[in-house]
């Protein structure tokens, strides 16, 4: 989908399904300035702390997300969005239930 954008409406619920025990993402836009990443938590899956040198803002689409930004955890839940600050470090777990997000990263200087 990268290469040959087209305007057209899609559904964020069948842009991935949810595999068993795994993490499972796609990306939608990849560009030089950010990126749009689709990904799918089963319950129990997360991604362990790291830090990104860019911001970005997560939209769970289906579920609900723990999202720890500089040791403050936040439940995120469907419908909603939370902005993650370049440099900072985050976590993301699937603790109650299984989860979709959408992950836009903004490059900047």
């Amino acid at each position: 989908m990268n290469e040959d954008i087209k305007a057209k409406a899609l559904d964020t619920q069948l842009l991935l399904d949810y595999q068993k025990d795994s993490v499972v993402s796609r990306e939608i836009i990849k560009k030089e300035l950010g990126t749009v990443t689709v990904f799918a938590f089963d319950q129990g899956q997360g991604l362990s702390e790291h830090s990104a040198p860019f911001d970005a803002m997560v939209q769970i689409i289906d579920g609900e997300a723990e999202i720890t930004i500089s040791g403050e955890k936040h439940t995120v839940k469907k419908g909603e969005m939370i902005i993650m600050p370049a440099n900072e470090p985050h976590a993301l777990q699937a603790e109650n239930s299984p989860y979709k997000m959408i992950l836009t990263m903004i490059k900047s200087d």
